[in-house]
């Protein structure tokens, strides 16, 4: 079963994070995705900050364009991957792997993706 797992974090925690403590937990997260290679179906991504985003959402005379992304959350998608698993056991085992857990702030949310589209038509 395909999952879309995304890696979240608080920015102003980040930002709190000591250099060498980053780098560290960082290390960890490459060796992360090798170690789990096998059930990553995509190359996954790191995104850029928040404050590059533009987001594009409803408006009244039509799509109306917004600096930043359009969120009532604190957290911010910092990357996501696309995992190919057994079941949602094992997705959930996966996302509590995740290196960057050991810091303050950080969530991985894990979501199955629509893979039958026949039941829109």
């Amino acid at each position: 079963m395909k999952y879309v797992i995304m890696f979240t974090s608080t920015p102003e925690l980040d930002a709190a994070v000591p250099p060498e403590r980053a780098q560290e937990v960082y290390g960890r997260v490459y060796e992360w995705f090798t170690e789990h290679d096998a059930k990553i179906t995509d190359s996954g991504a790191e995104l850029q900050p928040t404050t590059t985003a533009t987001t594009v959402r409803h408006g009244a005379e039509g799509p109306v364009l917004v600096d930043g992304p359009f969120t009532e959350a604190r957290e911010a998608v910092g990357g996501f991957s696309v995992i190919d698993v057994a079941d949602l056991d094992e997705a959930l085992a996966l996302a509590k792997s995740w290196p960057m857990l050991d810091l303050p702030g950080t969530s991985v949310e894990v979501r199955p993706m629509v893979t039958d589209y026949s039941q829109f038509e």
